[in-house]
C-alpha cells in the first residue's frame, strides 16, 4: 500500500493527463485491500484515479483510502435484469425521472438513508463536496425518481469516455432505485456506453445482472472506454428513456 503526497500539481485537470498517474499500478495491487492511502479529493486526483480504475472508499475520520478490487463488479450492456414488480412500477406512471436535476440532494439522500448491516456512511461531507465539484464541471451525474414533487429514489456516479462509474443509490419507495438504474442503463446504451462499473460485488447487484470480472479484464475494458469521447457536461433536460418503458409505455421527463 502506497502513501500519497498532498501536492498533486496544478489545476485544472483535463483528460489529457490520464497517461500520467500518481497511483501505483492497480494491476499489481492488493486484491481486497487499499491500493494507496492519503492524498486529497481534488478533482484532478479523483479523475486521475477513476481513469485508472481506482476509487476512494473510507469512513469518517479515516485517511483517504484508494481501492482497485479484484474481482470487480460490472454491469455489461443489455445485462440488466428487472423483476415483474419493477416493470409494473415503471409502466404504472407513478414516477417521473430526470438527470442532474438535484445532484446534491441525491448524494445526501444516498448518505442518509439507512442500510441494513451498515453503521454510518462512507459518503462523508468531504466526499459530498468533492463530487459536487465534479458535477459542476460536468463529470458527475445523478438520476432522480420523483413522485409528484417528492424525490423518492435516485443514484449518482461519474462518466468518463464510454464508461460510467456507479457510486451509490437510494430509495424511499420500493424499487425506486432499481427504476433509476434502468433509466441510467437505457440512456447509456443509447449513447453507446459499454461499461458500467459497480465497484464491489454484492448479492443485490448480482440480482440485477452485474457480474464479477478479473481486475485485468476490467482495466482492459476501461482502457477501451476511455478511447471514446463521452458526454461531458450537464445531462439536465436529456430525455430519460429513449425507446420507452419495458412494457411498451412512454416516459415523462
Amino acid at each position: 500500500m502506497t502513501d500519497l503526497a498532498e501536492d498533486h500539481g496544478p489545476e485544472p485537470w483535463s483528460e489529457d493527463h490520464l497517461p500520467r498517474t500518481i497511483f501505483p499500478d492497480p494491476r499489481t495491487g492488493p486484491r481486497d485491500g487499499p491500493l494507496a492511502i492519503g492524498g486529497t479529493l481534488a478533482p484532478s486526483v479523483l479523475l486521475e484515479a477513476y481513469g485508472h480504475g481506482i476509487f476512494p472508499w473510507f469512513g469518517p475520520g479515516e485517511s483517504i483510502m484508494w481501492w482497485s478490487p479484484d474481482p470487480r463488479a460490472v454491469l455489461w450492456p443489455g445485462a440488466l435484469r428487472l423483476d415483474h414488480g419493477v416493470r409494473r412500477a415503471l409502466n404504472s406512471g407513478r414516477w417521473t425521472f430526470s438527470f442532474d436535476r438535484c445532484f446534491e440532494r441525491v448524494m445526501k439522500a444516498c448518505a442518509m438513508v439507512p442500510r441494513g448491516g451498515q453503521v454510518g456512511t462512507w459518503i462523508t461531507v468531504e466526499m459530498q463536496a468533492a463530487y459536487t465539484v465534479l458535477h459542476e464541471v460536468g463529470y458527475a451525474h445523478s438520476v432522480e425518481v420523483f413522485r409528484g414533487q417528492d424525490l423518492v429514489g435516485g443514484l449518482y456516479g461519474l462518466a468518463l469516455g464510454a464508461g460510467f462509474f456507479g457510486e451509490s443509490m437510494f430509495h424511499l419507495e420500493r424499487d425506486a432505485s432499481k427504476a433509476a438504474l434502468f433509466v441510467l442503463v437505457r440512456r447509456l446504451e443509447h449513447w453507446g456506453y459499454f461499461l458500467l462499473d459497480c465497484q464491489l460485488p454484492t448479492p443485490h447487484l448480482g440480482s440485477l445482472g452485474s457480474v464479477e470480472v478479473p481486475r485485468r479484464q476490467f482495466l482492459a475494458a476501461l482502457a477501451g472506454a476511455l478511447e471514446r469521447p463521452g458526454r461531458r457536461g450537464s445531462w439536465a433536460g436529456v430525455p430519460t428513456l429513449p425507446g420507452g418503458l419495458p412494457g411498451g409505455g412512454t416516459a415523462r421527463n
